[in-house]
């Protein structure tokens, strides 16, 4: 309580502003912030994904209403495993939550021996974003949308091909989802990460990848690739003319990535209960959530009881869709 009426001192300009700053400090303070530790980000991702990105510009506002020092941490490695590990066995004080991405649900039906129990060793705290992803091509590939460019594949099947960050990561259920539907035969190619995938766009390597608005909006404005669809339920503001996968002919159909906010198991639900209150906050903040929306976020500012739940039903939809096509979950 005394860190966060320090951090409000310089509006001490008048009695109600100091109010107002004390009021904010007694709702978001609790006692697993005793130590004055800082709060840490785990991202499971490199600098500069869509998960880093968004964690970013959370990070300040998040800091303020805290009133503590809020670091992102990049931890990557093995499909998000070492990141989900590590906050895992963090000490369960609030102080380490894991910025989680849709390999948080997926990752146990690629991976059924993982480290750790996905759906015992964590606790929601917020379910964050979501945003669809983007079929992008590169500018010879044929057809100006979806349809036009599944027309050609049908035509030339094993002809064309497709990048993924890896065999059971969400672009690729994506697209193998899409495949089944338009009965298309196109060829998968695993990359590393969404920027060796976008690489190989670019350098015409393959001929689409399906990534996050946010890792291809630049590529799109200067027309070094052109987006075909995008998986979603509505059309991206930003791509007006774009149409969804659903409009392409495929009603029923959509596929998020989706970012969700967990801390280990036993955390106190205090300290839960103020970090989802923060995490909201922030997330609905007027200019935290105006960033978010131009990269292609949807902002959903959830529970951590709803984080929790989706994180069970994407499980559930992936693993049917598994079981039910049996395709292969090895690059």
């Amino acid at each position: 309580m005394i860190k966060a009426i320090q951090y409000f001192q310089p509006l001490r300009g008048g009695f109600l502003k100091l109010g107002a700053a004390c009021l904010l400090a007694a709702g978001l303070a609790g006692p697993a912030y005793a130590d004055g530790a800082p709060v840490r980000l785990v991202v499971p991702f490199p600098p500069g994904g869509s998960t880093d990105i968004a964690s970013r510009i959370i990070q300040p506002k998040l800091a303020e209403l805290l009133g503590r020092t809020v670091i992102v941490e990049n931890k990557p490695g093995a499909a998000t495993q070492i990141a989900s590990q590590y906050v895992a066995r963090s000490k369960p004080d609030g102080n380490t939550l894991l910025v989680s991405f849709d390999s948080h649900s997926i990752n146990p039906i690629v991976h059924p021996d993982l480290p750790y129990d996905t759906f015992k060793d964590f606790r929601g705290i917020a379910l964050a974003l979501r945003f669809p992803l983007v079929i992008a091509a590169s500018p010879t590939t044929p057809g100006k949308d979806l349809k036009g460019f599944l027309q050609a594949a049908r035509q030339s099947p094993g002809k064309f091909t497709y990048a993924s960050t890896g065999a059971g990561s969400l672009n690729y259920l994506a697209i193998e989802d899409l495949k089944r539907r338009a009965k298309v035969d196109i060829l998968h190619v695993p990359f590393g990460g969404g920027g060796a995938a976008v690489q190989a766009v670019l350098g015409k390597v393959v001929n689409f990848t399906t990534l996050s608005y946010a890792a291809l909006k630049s590529h799109i404005a200067s027309g070094a690739v052109k987006a075909l669809a995008v998986t979603g339920t509505q059309r991206l503001a930003d791509l007006p003319n774009t149409p969804t996968v659903a409009e392409s002919g495929f009603p029923g159909y959509d596929a998020y990535s989706w970012i969700g906010i967990f801390a280990p198991s036993g955390i106190p639900d205090d300290a839960a209960k103020t970090l989802t209150q923060a995490f909201q906050k922030t997330l609905t903040d007027k200019e935290v959530k105006a960033k978010l929306v131009a990269l292609g976020f949807e902002v959903m500012a959830e529970d951590g009881a709803s984080a929790d739940r989706y994180a069970r039903e994407q499980f559930k939809r992936w693993d049917t869709f598994v079981k039910e096509t049996g395709i292969s979950l090895t690059n």
